[in-house]
């Protein structure tokens, strides 16, 4: 049985697109820095899984920081254990809900709070902007000694890494990884929601149009070589009676 701490691919919630989009402003937030970030990184011991590890390396000297995103006062309230085990320690929080929580953030732990850009600032921007949004440092983290041994946090980040290298071959292999039997049986699946008025709806009719438009393309083609084919022989003969 695969450790939970080491399991490639672990059972999760989906994610909000705000908390996607605080995800992806910080690590760029990050890599402007020259660090390193991986998301869901499973602690040992019992000690929770980080949203976001960030590995800093100066000149070998190795600084963790661990980041726990949260976007509504439930889920700053939920009983997800959370996993401040780093040398910096913070909270990743939409502005107007840290002037919220404010009062609870304990006094050795960091905030970087979050705005969204305005789509008209986007819109009328002179250079290409990557992030849906910024990040600003409200708070300050207190510098702590790790909580867990660093070859410990070296070998889940590396995992962690690993596990988003896969997912990254996996989406640019697209459909060529999987059998014909996978694929058919996954498009079984779907005949439950057969739409009968509305055929353009059903991934069927899609794959049957395509497939189809496909084959007499191709057919056109090689009928379209043939007649080029048999109208240089006729030439052809036509040049030998009139040489005769």
């Amino acid at each position: 049985m695969i450790p939970v701490a080491f399991a490639p691919f672990e059972v999760r919630m989906s994610k909000t697109q705000l908390t996607l989009d605080l995800e992806k402003t910080l690590y760029a937030y990050w890599e402007e820095q020259g660090a390193t970030a991986v998301e869901e990184v499973s602690m040992p011991d019992d000690q929770g899984i980080v949203d976001t590890l960030v590995l800093q390396n100066d000149n070998g000297a190795h600084t963790w920081r661990c980041f726990e995103l949260k976007v509504t006062k439930s889920d700053f309230h939920s009983s997800a254990k959370l996993s401040f085990v780093g040398n910096y320690n913070y909270f990743v929080l939409p502005a107007k809900l840290y002037a919220q929580l404010k009062p609870e953030i304990p006094a050795h732990i960091g905030v970087l709070t979050y705005r969204a850009f305005d789509a008209a600032d986007l819109d009328a921007a002179l250079v290409p902007i990557t992030t849906p949004g910024a990040l600003t440092i409200a708070k300050s983290a207190r510098y702590q000694e790790l909580q867990v041994p660093e070859s410990a946090l070296l070998d889940r980040f590396t995992a962690s890494l690993n596990r988003e290298v896969v997912k990254a071959k996996q989406v640019e292999k697209g459909l060529a990884q999987y059998s014909s039997e996978q694929l058919l049986k996954e498009m079984r699946k779907r005949s439950a929601n057969y739409d009968v008025y509305h055929p353009d709806r059903n991934v069927y009719d899609q794959f049957a149009a395509e497939l189809e438009s496909t084959t007499i393309t191709a057919l056109q083609d090689e009928v379209d070589a043939l007649t080029g084919e048999l109208a240089l022989l006729k030439l052809g003969l036509a040049h030998d009676e009139a040489a005769r």
